[in-house]
């Protein structure tokens, strides 16, 4: 499918919810932004000052119809590094001929979705920036600036949206958010089918009230590991 068949799909918003969810993005972001300003300039100078590059990682990501954003983390690996056994991983996971086997052997080989573990990109800094998901912090920003929301499947590559299955590509249909439906459910026991099932299960069902309900368990769900 394309992009432009893509942004086709999206179906007109309610546009009371809309705007309701926009000013709880705003609103919430905003506070959590005030907030956290102390720890994000203390997470800044660690990352900076455990590893060489900047404190903060930029990326093009993909947003609601597919449109191309450059989505804000706090660095969690090495500078200059090579993303090609990640692609290989993503690949494998995501191609139409393997989808079997790998929905069978993810859970064996790996308990991350899209991040393999023991990834020697990642420094020992980010790696615990990653478990609890503080390096997502600045992403607060992308969402005040409208282009990500609190709550949406997560953000994808743009060769990663490549590899999707037609009925996946639903998913593009809202936002990108910071947190979702799989990561309250689980995340990291979470094959990476089921993953994208419960993205195209919130673009069917997201309402104002569903967003309220995974903020809430959001929190826990990061205590408990499921959320990292």
């Amino acid at each position: 499918m394309t992009d432009l068949a893509a942004r086709k799909e999206i179906t007109a918003p309610r546009l009371g919810e809309e705007v309701v969810k926009r000013a709880i993005d705003i609103g919430l972001a905003s506070a959590l932004i005030v907030l956290a300003a102390p720890l994000l300039l203390l997470l800044w100078c660690l990352v900076r000052s455990t590893s060489t590059g900047p404190a903060l990682f930029r990326q093009e990501r993909l947003g609601r119809g597919m449109r191309p954003f450059t989505m804000l983390k706090l660095r969690s690996m090495y500078a200059d590094n090579d993303d090609r056994t990640h692609r290989d991983y993503v690949t494998t996971m995501l191609s139409a001929e393997e989808a079997e086997e790998a929905e069978e052997e993810a859970p064996a080989r790996n308990n991350a979705l899209f991040k393999l573990t023991g990834d020697p990109r990642v420094t020992p800094l980010g790696a615990w920036l990653r478990r609890t998901s503080l390096d997502e912090l600045p992403q607060l920003i992308n969402v005040l600036r409208g282009e990500m929301s609190l709550v949406g499947p997560r953000p994808m590559l743009p060769w990663e949206a490549e590899l999707l299955a037609a009925p996946y590509r639903r998913r593009f249909t809202v936002k990108p958010g910071i947190t979702g439906l799989w990561q309250v459910k689980g995340r990291s026991r979470l094959s990476m089918r089921t993953a994208l099932e419960l993205d195209v299960e919130y673009t069917r069902r997201h309402s104002v009230l569903l967003d309220l309900s995974i903020l809430a368990r959001t929190v826990p769900a990061l205590f408990r590991g499921g959320a990292s």
